[in-house]
């Protein structure tokens, strides 16, 4: 029996950088779906290394990316010093997260043991807005964005360009993303006819998925990584 395996890759990205990946691998030798996972502020750090092999256990060929490579590689934030983050966070123009989203988009497409039509994203806070950018800018299957800020209302114009269903995941008790913000995302979509789903989780705040931040809410993680595991597969 084969057992799941992890490696570092480094990534060439078309703006002459060069980015650090973490990937891991299911058990079995596939083809798989792939899946990119989207960092939050804090880095490919313990908790999203964690997340990517639940993911890979479940049966997925999976990518995180380091979305700051061009200002600190290697960077792993502390949860309680975000004013430490800020720099590497403004950083992530959407025309580099689009550059570092077809760089791992085009690794999984072309690995052997990747389904090329069955690639799909997600991810959380910072990495939630990059999951709904590359919804718009390469062919996935699905698109999971959780506690997304800065989708409304900078990046709405971009609705009318997704290409996949979306899952939206938010916190019912954040107060950095507002409702109104939340209402113009589903409301952009619901114009444009395009397809999602949109989950509030109403004893939730931002960053309740993450086990490692004082905000993790256990019970809302578990459902929540149910729904998110049921829409990728349907």
């Amino acid at each position: 029996m084969t057992t799941m395996t992890k490696e570092k890759l480094e990534l060439a990205v078309a703006d002459g950088t060069m980015m650090s990946a973490y990937v891991a691998y299911p058990a079995q030798g596939g083809p798989s779906p792939g899946l990119i996972v989207f960092q939050e502020a804090f880095g490919v750090n313990r908790h999203i290394r964690n997340v990517s092999d639940r993911f890979a256990a479940e049966g997925y060929v999976v990518i995180a990316p380091e979305l700051f490579h061009r200002t600190a590689p290697g960077f792993e934030g502390s949860y309680t010093d975000f004013p430490a983050v800020m720099p590497h966070y403004q950083a992530v123009t959407p025309e580099r997260a689009e550059a570092d989203i077809r760089a791992s988009y085009e690794w999984l497409r072309a690995n052997a043991r990747v389904k090329a039509d069955a690639i799909s994203s997600i991810g959380f806070c910072m990495g939630g807005r990059v999951s709904f950018i590359a919804n718009s800018v390469v062919p996935l299957r699905a698109a999971v964005a959780f506690y997304a800020g800065g989708i409304a209302p900078g990046l709405l114009d971009r609705a009318a360009k997704l290409q996949a269903p979306s899952l939206f995941v938010w916190g019912g008790l954040d107060k950095h993303i507002k409702p109104e913000h939340r209402k113009a995302v589903t409301d952009a979509l619901s114009t444009e006819k395009k397809e999602y789903v949109n989950a509030e989780f109403s004893r939730a705040d931002h960053g309740f998925f993450c086990d490692e931040r004082a905000a993790y809410e256990p019970h809302s993680a578990r459902q929540a990584w149910a729904l998110t595991l049921e829409f990728l597969r349907s």
